[in-house]
């Protein structure tokens, strides 16, 4: 599973460039997409295509030529491969089949993104793609508004001024948000603000809403107590759990501290009591 570019072309490793012309195939999400990388190196690797409407055929394809011996790359049309993109299914099927896969890591839009953002969580979430139905997505986000952590999305240009307004309906004005437009391109632009400013900065310019992105949400701001969703979800694991269970599975479900849901939880036993 070899990493490849986000758009700049020297971004691809040592390693990738020994692997890809070494193997016997090249598995592509997009021949012509990847050829023009290949060209760019001198690599005359042999290739076929493999994508999401294919994968379990060329996964298939694969294990036959494993079987024989040889080996194999797999390649996205950028950044590493399974991550928002096809591999995930080939990745499967190889292992279930008997045969090593191996990483050859390198680029990855999301990680790129987090490294220049300045954002100071101490963890993320990656969420990847949204819905692209409004009330979906926006379903989607209230799910993830209470989580203690950075929030990773990508999007495509045709819903990115959509995304960006869901994200600040759903979520609060104050929290950072971090657009970063065509990673290692050309046009490249990552810009930090407050989400209550992020519709004015998209609607400023036209290119502001052209290209790839990656869109970063800071961590909710610290707050005293227990939120009243949280609240809910403990009250509704206590009916039917014991308290630091119930405690624990409401930590991981939204994002607040285990020992300020186990306290809550003892406030409510004792009211109830």
């Amino acid at each position: 599973m070899v990493a490849t570019p986000l758009g700049n072309r020297q971004d691809l490793t040592l390693r990738a460039l020994a692997v890809l012309g070494a193997v016997d195939l090249v598995a592509c999400e997009d021949k012509r997409h990847s050829q023009r990388l290949f060209d760019s190196h001198g690599l005359t690797p042999h290739t076929f295509a493999l994508h999401e409407h294919n994968e379990q055929e060329g996964a298939t394809r694969i294990i036959e030529r494993l079987n024989q011996g040889q080996h194999v790359a797999f390649v996205s049309d950028a950044g590493t491969p399974a991550i928002s993109d096809p591999g995930a299914r080939l990745v499967a099927r190889v292992q279930e089949a008997g045969f090593a896969v191996v990483p050859v890591p390198g680029p990855c839009a999301a990680i790129a993104a987090l490294s220049a953002s300045g954002l100071a969580a101490a963890r993320f979430h990656f969420v990847g793609f949204m819905p692209p139905k409004s009330a979906a997505r926006r379903a989607s986000i209230e799910a993830l508004a209470s989580l203690d952590a950075a929030l990773v999305f990508y999007e495509a240009p045709h819903r990115v001024l959509e995304c960006v307004e869901d994200l600040a309906a759903v979520l609060a004005p104050a929290r950072e948000i971090v657009i970063c437009r065509e990673l290692t391109k050309m046009f490249e632009q990552i810009v930090r603000m407050p989400l209550a400013e992020a519709m004015t900065w998209m609607n400023a310019d036209p290119n502001h809403q052209r290209g790839e992105f990656v869109l970063l949400v800071g961590a909710p701001p610290a707050s005293e107590g227990v939120s009243p969703e949280a609240k809910r979800v403990l009250g509704l694991l206590l009916a039917e759990l014991p308290l630091k269970t119930a405690a624990k599975l409401a930590a991981e479900i939204t994002g607040v501290s285990k020992n300020s849901l186990y306290a809550e939880g003892l406030s409510l036993k004792s009211a109830q009591d």
